[in-house]
C-alpha cells in the first residue's frame, strides 16, 4: 500500500489542512495550510472533497493600536537610512564584517533572554528554541563571516572575439534600503537570517518584526539597538498602521514572509515604485510514503517535522501511536508541546472540533486546556466536507483524515493544486525518486526526509508560484539582497574601425565572419578574399 500525506514545514506556521488514505490498499494524501501568519488561496480537491479556503491570521485580525509611527515618521526613517547608505559606510568589508561578528555575540550573550521570548510568545521548549531558531540563525552567521570575502570578490567571466582586446567581470553590489518583514512562527530565526543576509549584502536595513510574537519583537528592537549600527539597521515595532506606513514608501527591495493574501498586498505595494520582491510564502506541501519503507522511521521523522515543532506548524503523521513516544500519554502537560499563539486562534480551533459532524470524528486527540493555550495533536477520521475545517485553513495541530480511492487520485489533487514550498517522497525505488524530482514542482524537496533540507545552507529555499517568489539561505540570501553589476573592461588600444560608419561590404563580410568565430573567413575577408573565391 502506498499513502501520500500532505504537510507543511520549516519556518512558517503550517498545519495540516486534511489527510486522505485509503481504506483498502490504495494511497493516502493529506493537504496542510499554507505557510505562515498570513495566508490566502483556495485548496480544492477532486470529486466531492473541497479543502480550505485559506484563514488569514496574524496581524490581519489584530485591532491597531494608535501609534505615532505613521506615514511621516516611515518617510523619514527611510531618508535617514538612504542618507547614511549613500555615505558608502555599509559597502565597506570591514562594516559588513563587523555587524555579522555582532550579530553571533548578541546571539552567545543573549541565548537565555532569546529563548525566555520565544517561551513567553509561543511556550516553545528549550531545546526546540535552540535547534530551530538559535542554532540555524548562528549557522547562518558563521556562514556568511567565513564567506563573506568570497562572496564579495568579483567574478571573472569570458569575453569573445568581437570585445577583444578586453576583459570582464561580475560584480555585487548592495541595492540600498530594503525591509524585512517577518512571521511570528519562528520570530526571531524569520526576522535575522534575512537581516544577514541584507548586512553580508552591504545594505542598510528596516526589520518589522510581527506583532503577534511581542515579547520576541520588543527584545529584537532592544537587543538590534545594542549590538548594531543604528545609523543604518532599524527596528519598527507594531502592527498594521505601521506595516502600512512603511509599504508606502519607497524600497530597494522588499523581503516577507507570510501567507498568500498579505503576500498579494505587499506586491501591489511595492509595484507602486517597481520594487522588487521576495515572499516568503507556503503552499500545500505533499509527502508520498511508500509501502515498502521503515514505516516506523518514515512516521518519526515526519511527526518531528509536524508536530515536534510548534505543535503541528510543519507536517504530519502517518503513524500516530508514534506521538505517545514523543509527547506521553497527556501531551497537555508535555513540555515538549508549544501553545496555541493567542486565544483567538484557540477559540477558533476550538470551535472547529466542536462544530457538528466533527467532534464525533475524532479518533485521537482533542484534548485542551485554555488557561494554558494548549491543544493536543489531533486526527479526525472522514471530516464533513462543509464544515469549517474543510473549508478553511485550520493553521493548528488538527488533522483531519478523508479516504481517496487510488494513488493515482492523490497525485492528481497535487497537479490541481498550486505549487508547494516543498514536497517529500518516502521511498528506496529509484524510479520513484526520479519520477517525483521530475514530475513534482515545488520549492524544494526531501526524499525520505522532512524538514531538514531546509538546514543546508547550499540550498536555496524559496516557493515557486503561489508558494513564493525568490529564495534565500546561506550565498543565496547575500545574492537576494545585491545586485550583479556586469562590467566590461578595454583599453584605447587596438580600436578598429570596423564597427563605424561607412558601413561597406567588406566590413560586412569580416563581421559576419567574426560573429560566427570564423576566424579563417574573417582574415581571408579583411584581405578582400573569401572562402568561395
Amino acid at each position: 500500500m502506498t499513502k501520500l500525506l500532505q504537510f507543511n514545514h520549516h519556518h512558517t506556521l503550517r498545519f495540516a489542512e486534511g489527510f486522505y488514505r485509503t481504506r483498502s490498499n490504495v494511497a493516502s494524501l493529506a493537504l496542510a495550510t499554507s505557510p505562515s501568519q498570513f495566508s490566502g488561496g483556495y485548496c480544492s480537491i477532486p470529486s466531492r472533497l473541497k479543502l480550505s479556503t485559506c484563514y488569514a491570521t496574524l496581524s490581519a485580525v489584530v485591532k491597531p493600536q494608535e501609534s505615532a509611527f505613521d506615514g511621516k515618521e516611515a518617510a523619514l526613517l527611510v531618508d535617514e537610512l538612504r542618507t547614511n547608505f549613500n555615505t558608502g559606510r555599509t559597502r565597506s568589508y570591514e562594516w559588513r564584517i563587523s555587524q555579522l561578528q555582532n550579530i553571533a555575540k548578541m546571539i552567545d550573550e543573549k541565548e537565555k533572554c532569546i529563548t525566555e521570548a520565544l517561551h513567553q510568545d509561543l511556550s516553545k521548549p528549550e531545546l526546540e528554541a535552540f535547534l530551530a531558531e538559535l542554532s540555524n540563525t548562528k549557522s547562518s552567521c558563521m556562514l556568511a563571516i567565513k564567506e563573506l570575502k568570497n562572496w564579495m570578490a568579483p567574478e571573472t567571466v569570458k569575453t569573445s572575439v568581437t570585445t577583444f582586446p578586453s576583459s570582464a567581470q561580475i560584480v555585487s553590489e548592495p541595492l540600498g534600503v530594503v525591509l524585512i518583514i517577518s512571521a511570528w512562527n519562528f520570530p526571531f530565526l524569520l526576522s535575522v537570517e534575512p537581516v544577514i543576509g541584507a548586512i553580508s549584502a552591504g545594505n542598510a536595513v528596516v526589520l518589522k518584526p510581527s506583532e503577534i510574537a511581542p515579547a520576541t519583537s520588543s527584545l529584537l528592537a532592544k537587543l538590534f539597538s545594542e549590538y548594531l549600527d543604528e545609523t543604518t539597521i532599524r527596528v519598527v515595532q507594531g502592527g498594521v498602521h505601521e506595516t502600512t506606513a512603511l509599504l508606502d514608501q519607497k524600497w530597494d527591495k522588499i523581503f516577507f514572509t507570510g501567507g498568500a493574501r498579505v503576500g498579494r498586498i505587499v506586491m501591489a505595494a511595492a509595484a507602486k515604485n517597481l520594487t522588487p520582491v521576495v515572499l516568503e510564502l507556503g503552499g500545500k506541501c505533499p509527502a508520498l510514503v511508500d509501502s515498502d519503507v521503515n514505516l516506523q522511521v518514515a512516521a518519526r521523522r515526519i511527526i518531528t517535522g509536524k508536530w515536534a515543532c510548534n505543535n503541528g506548524q510543519a507536517c504530519i503523521s502517518v503513524d500516530y501511536t508514534e506521538l505517545k513516544t514523543f509527547f506521553g500519554e497527556n501531551p497537555l502537560k508535555s513540555k515538549d508541546v508549544s501553545r496555541i499563539v493567542n486565544s483567538f486562534h484557540f477559540k477558533r480551533l476550538e470551535s472547529m472540533m466542536k462544530e457538528n459532524g466533527v467532534a464525533d470524528k475524532i479518533v485521537h486527540g482533542g484534548q485542551t486546556m485554555e488557561d494554558k493555550l494548549k491543544i493536543s495533536p489531533t486526527i479526525l477520521v472522514d471530516v464533513p466536507e462543509e464544515s469549517s475545517m474543510m473549508q478553511e485553513e485550520i493553521f493548528g495541530p488538527l488533522l483531519p483524515v478523508i479516504t481517496v480511492s487510488k494513488i493515482e487520485d492523490g497525485f492528481q489533487v497535487i497537479r490541481s493544486k498550486p505549487k508547494p514550498l516543498a514536497a517529500y517522497l518516502f521511498t528506496d525505488n529509484k524510479e520513484l525518486q526520479n519520477q517525483f524530482v521530475q514530475n513534482v514542482s515545488a520549492g524544494g524537496m526531501g526524499i525520505n526526509e522532512t524538514v531538514l533540507h531546509v538546514t543546508l545552507k547550499d540550498l536555496p529555499f524559496g516557493g515557486v508560484g503561489e508558494s513564493g517568489i525568490g529564495a534565500y539561505h546561506g550565498k543565496f540570501s547575500y545574492e537576494t539582497f545585491s545586485h550583479k553589476k556586469g562590467v566590461l573592461y578595454r583599453s584605447f588600444d587596438g580600436d578598429s574601425d570596423l564597427r563605424y560608419p561607412p558601413y561597406t561590404p567588406e566590413k560586412k563580410r569580416v563581421l559576419k565572419a567574426l560573429l560566427s568565430s570564423d576566424i579563417f573567413g574573417a582574415i581571408l575577408a579583411f584581405f578582400g578574399f573569401s572562402k568561395d573565391s
